[in-house]
């Protein structure tokens, strides 16, 4: 029974570690991120090939962080998720719509796809498994990145 009991126990304990927070639900209170804590973790974030991620806030519902990048990223889509960016520091070019294509070396990019130059300030809502690309970065741009389950559409 010891064992039984222990083996629960650890599982559910393995279990809580790996899914993601729930959101929070009604009622609950607002989660604060002060501007120097989400810089604070954006500078210690790790390097992933030129960009750099600091959580704000991460649940099984949505994703919200602080992105650096400082060089241009591979074109991606997310399935299911609608996602938004808030420019907050510094300008590129970002390519939204089109068709993912691989170029010699890997690389994604986006072809026939809507270019736009974005600067500090800008808002941009980008539909689910819509792709997108910073095709370019001016020195560096930084962006407060919502990633939210978009509902299923109805019939």
């Amino acid at each position: 029974m010891t064992i039984f009991i222990g083996l629960t126990v650890l599982l559910l304990w393995t279990v809580d570690q790996q899914a993601p927070p729930a959101a929070p639900g009604p009622g609950s209170p607002a989660t604060y991120k002060p501007g120097e804590e989400l810089l604070a973790a954006l500078q210690k974030a790790v390097d992933r090939g030129g960009m750099t991620s600091g959580a704000v806030s991460n649940t099984d519902q949505y994703r919200i962080n602080l992105v650096r990048r400082v060089k241009p990223g591979a074109a991606l889509a997310h399935a299911g998720n609608t996602e938004l960016h808030y420019i907050t520091e510094g300008a590129g070019t970002l390519v939204t719509g089109g068709t993912i294509a691989k170029v010699a070396g890997g690389t994604a990019t986006i072809e026939n796809g809507e270019t736009r130059r974005v600067t500090k300030g800008d808002v941009i809502l980008i539909p689910a498994s819509t792709p997108h690309w910073y095709k370019d970065v001016d020195g560096s741009i930084t962006y407060l990145e919502v990633r939210f389950v978009a509902p299923a559409a109805k019939r």
